[in-house]
This record gives structure tokens, C-alpha cells and sequence, in this order.
């Protein structure tokens, strides 16, 4: 392994300061109450405030910075101005400590492909299911996914809840104080960082699907998993916090409908940890920037 000066790891580094930027811009949307929703092709298919302001922050701190990167966003968004507050220069000094796995230390800024999406949930961000909800930064190196950034906004959301409810009646708080947000991260050959990897109970054959794009396919596969269990969440990235912290076995969603930013940041995370995403036929995803 070589030294973190490499660009790869200054480029993780930079994007964990950046994702942990993107998870405040989500939470200060909806403080505001205007999300500013948009319907793009349907009415499952939404686009929020948050969606347009963490992506132009994502993508325009990660260009200052790296302007030699392939950034591919989700969102169709004008070419405009951005307001200086939506920056991040900042560096997440903890990351650049690590070494550089040695395939990657020779690895080009131009031969990077970035895949932000930057609001992972949106539907379930409009209905205030706010655990649900990711902002997902993921790199592609020769077409592989090799590191990922994911920031859940509102991880430890229902402890803060709870927390509230006590201090309004006076409870004495029960334990340390629940942060609000996490980031996760991982590069191949490293390792994944920022959770507790867990198994799922001994014996528990437990299912993670979708909850807003479901139809008869997904379903029928489903069911022919014989499961003991079905989870029917939102958002790619966080079915895979699922798998990683337990909570499921394995996430089927047998539909068209998942993007490269759906799932370039997640993959590297599970594959980190042993774990592996395919398409429905078993083969292996592609992030080309012409993928």
C-alpha cells in the first residue's frame, strides 16, 4: 500500500467532508418547510430542493477541487452560479492517514468517474420517512466501483425523537447523546468504515425490497425466496445499510429502475465487507462514464 497523498484517497477524504456538508444542506431543507418538490416522470419519481442544492454542492465542490474528474449526477440541472455557501473545501484528515491500496496509488484524476446521487430516498424524504434517506457518492475506476461515500442525514433520527419527548417531560436522558447523522466509507482493498458490520440472526432468512417502485415481478420474487421476513424500504443505500448492520440478508429489487448512482457508492461498501451486487442475471455492474 502506498502513501495517502495519492489521489484517490485525497479524493475520499475530500468527498467524506463534502457528503458530511450534503447531509446538513438535507436536514436545513427541511427545517426551512419549503422542499420545493418537482415531478419528473411520475409520482414516484420526485425532485426536492435538497435534490437540486446537495447535487450542485456535491458536484461543483468535487470540480473546484478535482476539475480533471468525470462527475455524473442525477439530477438535470441548468449550469448556474453556485453560491459560495454550497462549498466544501475541507478534507477528512482521519482518511488521508490510511495507505492507498497499492492497485490504486498510480491512479489518474482523469481516469476517475464519479457517480453522486444526491438525495437517495426522495419520495420517502417527502413523507418524512427521513431514516430512509442516503446521499450517495460513489468512484469508478476502468468501469469497477472502488470507493463510496454514504452520509445518512438522519441516522439516530427516532433516538433524537425519543431524547426530545424525555426532555420535554423532564426525564433524566438515558445514555450518551444520539448524534444526529453518519458518515460511511470504504475504498477496495482497505476496508469500510463508520458502522458495525453485524450478521443477520442465525437461521433468519430476511428479504429487503423496495417500498415506493414494487410490481408483480419484484413481488413474485420475493415470494420465491420463501423468506422469513420482508423489509419494504426506501433508497438503495440505505437496503444496504440494512445487509451490512444485519438487519437483512439480501436486498432484491428484480425491476428495471436502479441508476449507476443508485448503487456505485453502496457496492463498494458491501463488497468491502465481503458481500456482492449484481444485476438480476449475477453479472457484475459497470460505471463507465458512458455506462
Amino acid at each position: 500500500m502506498a502513501s495517502s497523498n495519492a489521489v484517490l484517497m485525497r479524493l475520499v477524504a475530500s468527498a467524506y467532508s463534502i457528503a458530511q456538508k450534503a447531509g446538513m444542506i438535507v436536514r436545513r431543507v427541511i427545517a426551512e418547510g419549503d422542499l420545493g418538490i418537482v415531478e419528473k416522470t411520475c409520482a414516484t419519481d420526485l425532485q426536492t430542493k435538497a435534490d437540486r442544492l446537495v447535487q450542485m454542492s456535491i458536484c461543483s465542490s468535487l470540480a473546484r477541487k478535482f476539475p480533471k474528474l468525470t462527475i455524473i449526477g442525477e439530477e438535470d440541472l441548468p449550469s448556474e452560479e453556485v453560491d459560495q455557501e454550497l462549498i466544501e473545501d475541507g478534507q477528512w484528515e482521519e482518511i488521508l492517514k490510511q495507505p492507498c491500496p497499492s492497485q490504486y496509488c498510480a491512479i489518474k484524476e482523469e481516469d476517475l468517474v464519479v457517480w453522486v446521487d444526491p438525495l437517495d430516498g426522495t419520495k420517502e424524504y417527502t413523507e418524512g420517512l427521513l431514516d430512509n434517506v442516503t446521499v450517495l457518492i460513489g468512484i469508478a475506476y476502468e468501469g469497477k466501483a472502488i470507493a463510496g461515500i454514504i452520509n445518512q442525514p438522519y441516522y439516530n433520527y427516532e433516538n433524537n425523537e425519543k431524547q426530545q419527548l424525555r426532555e420535554h417531560r423532564n426525564e433524566a436522558k438515558a445514555g450518551p447523546d444520539a448524534v444526529l447523522g453518519r458518515t460511511i466509507w470504504g475504498v477496495l482493498g482497505l476496508g469500510a468504515f463508520g458502522f458495525q458490520l453485524k450478521e443477520v440472526p442465525a437461521g433468519k432468512h430476511i428479504i429487503t425490497t423496495t417500498r415506493s417502485h414494487s410490481n408483480k415481478l419484484v413481488t413474485d420474487c420475493v415470494t420465491a425466496m420463501n423468506p422469513d421476513d420482508v423489509l419494504r424500504v426506501g433508497g438503495a443505500g440505505n437496503k444496504i445499510i440494512q445487509l451490512i448492520e444485519g438487519k437483512a440478508s439480501a436486498y432484491v429489487f428484480a425491476s428495471p429502475g436502479c441508476k449507476k448512482w443508485d448503487t456505485c457508492a453502496p457496492e463498494v461498501i458491501l463488497h468491502a465487507v465481503g458481500g456482492k451486487l449484481t444485476d438480476i442475471h449475477g453479472n457484475v455492474l459497470q460505471y463507465h462514464k458512458d455506462a
